[in-house]
């Protein structure tokens, strides 16, 4: 009996094992695509598609192919759209700057840099969780650039209290080489076991470069909008947010305060999984379509 439980547990280990390597492999594996030059920092992206333009920017500690491909996104998009991706700055195969100064806006400038680049008038911006708040940034700052806004496991969140403590604790982790704890762990809907805290964080770190994943933290602040910017808004938004992602929380006074907004929740979602639900594609697709130019939606 012990020796088959032995035999049992030893099989559950290699399945793990095996599973945390095709993973890790998945993140490393990348598309060919091309670079744009901003003052030295090089910005990975890639164009697919034809049709009305969507620029998908993915979330922190990612990259567009960990974030948009692989959960299918790209794929079901870009039979109608031309599907922009982008590796934000700091991440993939981006130039990772070591200095906060080099993020925060600028990652906001990033995408109507790209949209110059590619002679892109306006374009629908998908974004999530850190590509959610540069996308509710961009509304604030380059609301002419967009056709629509759709702010994915984001909301209106102000950078104090808890939030602001958070920033710092992640940033002091990451300085002293600890990892990713204080956010991994704010961002379970629950408390999660160590194995899970464990392997999460192995797997961010074999990605990312920590030192440039502190840095954004460090001017993550300058992202915030204000409520009149809010209450001001013109362009067409879409909140996308699973249930039970801590994250959903900065949905609901959004808004309350956001002209022209509108708010969905996935059920069963949380921070990670919400992109993995059929739900998720058909109210995004359904949105982009309402907002793309009649020849094309």
């Amino acid at each position: 009996m012990l020796l088959s439980i032995l035999y049992a547990f030893a099989a559950f280990l290699v399945v793990i094992v095996i599973a945390v390597c095709l993973l890790i492999l998945a993140a490393l594996y990348r598309f060919p695509g091309e670079y744009l030059d901003v003052d030295g920092v090089r910005l990975f992206y890639r164009v697919e598609g034809a049709g009305t333009p969507v620029v998908l920017v993915h979330g922190y500690g990612a990259h567009s192919d960990v974030n948009w491909r692989l959960p299918g996104v790209v794929r079901a998009l870009r039979r109608e759209y031309q599907v922009i991706t982008l590796d934000v700055r700091g991440h993939g195969r981006s130039d990772k700057p070591q200095a906060p100064e080099h993020y925060g806006a600028e990652m906001v400038h990033d995408i109507r840099r790209l949209l110059d680049h590619l002679g892109i008038e306006k374009a629908h911006v998908v974004g999530y969780s850190m590509g959610g708040f540069i996308t509710i940034k961009m509304i604030a700052m380059y609301p002419e650039r967009l056709l629509s806004a759709v702010p994915c496991a984001a909301g209106w969140e102000q950078p104090e209290g808890e939030k602001l403590q958070l920033l710092t604790s992640l940033t002091e982790s990451l300085d002293r080489h600890e990892g990713y704890g204080p956010l991994i762990v704010a961002l379970e809907p629950t408390p999660p076991p160590a194995w899970k805290l464990a392997l999460i964080n192995f797997l961010m770190g074999s990605i990312n470069d920590n030192g440039a994943m502190s840095a954004v933290m460090k001017h993550f602040i300058d992202l915030a909008v204000t409520e009149e910017e809010l209450r001001n808004n013109q362009v067409p938004v879409l909140s996308i947010v699973g249930a039970r992602d801590p994250l959903g929380g900065g949905v609901k006074p959004m808004h309350e305060v956001m002209n022209n907004h509108e708010a969905v929740y996935i059920e069963g979602g949380d921070h990670v999984t919400t992109l993995l639900k059929k739900a998720y594609l058909r109210h995004l697709k359904a949105f982009l379509a309402k907002h793309s130019p009649p020849e094309q939606a």
